[in-house]
């Protein structure tokens, strides 16, 4: 069970740890959206149980379970990772506004 203080501290931790890694990707790779098409396969390995390899050997197996994970998360880790969206969003909006203003970034 998750109380107030964990849940605000882990919004905060995803919105900036996801910003921080989508900022840098898009400046490093002189994209804007690096992050946030990269980001839901970051969902993926973060909901699924199974391993990368039984979506390959045993996919009538995987793809079932992968689904139920999805389905059976709660509103706090709902919530939890679209702060990490809204991270990654905005770190390509903060890349394309700086590029935008003039700034030279690698």
């Amino acid at each position: 069970m998750l109380n107030l203080p964990q849940f605000i501290i882990a919004i905060v931790l995803y919105f900036v740890l996801f910003f921080g890694i989508g900022f840098i990707l898009n400046m490093l790779l002189r994209s804007t959206w690096t992050m946030a098409i990269i980001y839901p396969i970051v969902i993926f390995f973060i909901v699924d149980k199974s391993g990368l390899f039984a979506y390959f050997t045993r996919p009538g197996e995987a793809f079932p379970a992968l689904w139920n994970n999805f389905v059976s998360l709660k509103t706090a880790d709902v919530v939890i990772l679209i702060a990490g969206m809204v991270g990654a969003m905005l770190s390509g909006i903060a890349i394309r506004m700086l590029r935008n203003r003039g700034y030279q970034m690698f």
